[in-house]
């Protein structure tokens, strides 16, 4: 379970072990901590003084399709689709005097991928031979140290979504950011197994380790296998607190089409990606692609739409961790080849939003992630112009229930500085982090030092929860 304290509660921990239970985990960026018990003290724990919240420490699920869906044309006319469709190849170089010179590509910029971990591959060195996987730490049950390691292949084809540089390829097949840092935080095992509590302990130390590494954005390529509050979700508070820090958080909304949207996704904060299908074209708005069927879609406890935009999630070829890893052993026919693998699904979506951020932040790198938000979300590809300089192609069949803003147009994002209204404005933050309702106003970002703010004044950084004000918000 995982137990949540009020502000200033300092026998909680000592309560539950008199109960018989096991204190096992420090959750301290949300004020809580994890417990093995009998399911039959939870009433009894639930009268101890001190105790905000008790909840399931609820596994989480990869949204990942581990399964190519039908091909509508050979795998030759896959390669490097999702590429093109969002433009990345279009702001990775740019002509000066008559000349090709590299552009957009990610320099310098830290990406965080919490996920099954990131095996060392050809492709996310750089050109000189540096190793870009410049962080590494696990969570993950079983496991431990700081030797980047995926030996279930989910998180290392999502680095390579991110990241990846196609030098095993000869460029075939290239990410979104071929020159970003990664950070590998594994918090899943080989089977890509993981829970809320790792996931908040993952997202703990990024924030610690936010100013080492560069860190502007992090990638959830999972969600919870339980529905529930955003409001008393400890994945969303964590979320948030990194987003007031700072720094951009990206998650996919998930595989389960109607039945809506599951934490951490269903956060109105976050960055919530949902899945188009291309269906192999190389051309955005031309009419073929569509709504994947297996996207989630819904509305967070605001009533907002999520997800927040789209982006392609069918038959996405990146890197294959090892021919040994779980998926290429359980998925044979997925694997392209030594260096490469075929998947489906929001998991791979919510990558290529993690690399345009990337894009985005090194050509803008004061931006803070609700002008991140607005940008993307603001440029995004739909059925109508979004202005005078739009003058793209159209989704036809564009649905905005479906599809949120829009599918991703990174060169559109990089190229219109547009610099509008938060669509974070006025909404209320996790009641975890805040108890008193407030919501997010027209904060002056540009002048907070957020890293070390004294929201509410609590230094989210390092904060002293049993001496945190809660009441001024």
């Amino acid at each position: 379970m995982i137990v949540q304290k009020e502000p200033g509660a300092t026998q909680v921990e000592s309560s539950v072990m008199d109960l018989g239970g096991t204190v096992t985990k420090n959750l301290s960026i949300i004020n809580a901590f994890t417990a093995d018990m009998r399911a039959k003290i939870i009433p009894e724990l639930a009268k101890v003084h001190g105790i905000r919240w008790v909840s399931f420490d609820a596994p989480v699920v990869k949204s990942n399709l581990p399964w190519p869906l039908i091909n509508y044309v050979d795998d030759s006319d896959l390669i490097n689709t999702y590429d093109f469709n969002v433009k990345a190849n279009k702001v990775w170089t740019k002509t000066v005097s008559g000349q090709e010179q590299p552009w957009l590509q990610g320099d310098g910029v830290g990406v965080a991928v919490l996920d099954s971990g990131i095996n060392q591959q050809q492709d996310l060195y750089t050109t000189r031979g540096s190793n870009r996987i410049v962080g590494s730490t696990s969570f993950a049950s079983g496991w431990s140290g700081t030797t980047p390691w995926d030996d279930n292949g989910h998180g290392t084809h999502v680095a390579g979504i991110i990241g990846g540089n196609g030098n095993a390829s000869d460029g075939n097949y290239i990410g979104i950011a071929p020159m970003a840092n990664l950070i590998n935080v594994k918090v899943s095992d080989n089977n890509g197994v993981s829970n809320a509590s790792s996931v908040v302990q993952g997202l703990q130390w990024v924030l610690n380790n936010k100013s080492t590494y560069n860190i502007r954005v992090v990638n959830l390529s999972f969600n919870s296998s339980m529905p529930g509050s955003y409001n008393t979700d400890a994945m969303a508070a964590a979320c948030e607190i990194l987003w007031f820090n700072g720094i951009v958080v990206v998650t996919s909304a998930g595989n389960k089409g109607s039945e809506g949207i599951y934490p951490p996704a269903n956060d109105p904060f976050v960055i919530t990606v949902g899945a188009v299908d291309e269906k192999g074209s190389k051309t955005p708005g031309d009419g073929k692609m569509s709504a994947a069927t297996f996207s989630a879609y819904g509305t967070d406890e605001m009533g907002g739409i999520k997800p927040d935009l789209v982006a392609p999630g069918t038959n996405i070829i990146s890197l294959l961790a090892s021919p040994n890893d779980v998926l290429a052993l359980q998925h044979g026919a997925n694997v392209v080849n030594s260096s490469y693998f075929k998947m489906s699904g929001t998991s791979l979506s919510a990558p290529i939003v993690s690399g345009a951020v990337a894009l985005l932040l090194q050509s803008e790198p004061n931006l803070n992630p609700d002008q991140v938000k607005y940008r993307l979300m603001s440029t995004a590809l739909q059925k109508n112009s979004r202005g005078s300089w739009d003058t793209r192609a159209k989704w036809t069949t564009y649905n905005s229930k479906k599809a949120g803003s829009g599918m991703l147009d990174i060169e559109a994002a990089v190229n219109n500085k547009l610099m509008g209204t938060t669509p974070n404005k006025g909404k209320p933050q996790s009641a975890i982090i805040n108890s008193d309702g407030a919501v997010w106003t027209s904060a002056n970002w540009s002048s907070a030092n957020w890293s070390s703010a004294n929201w509410s004044s609590a230094n989210w950084s390092s904060a002293n929860w049993s001496s945190t004000y809660w009441g001024n918000k």
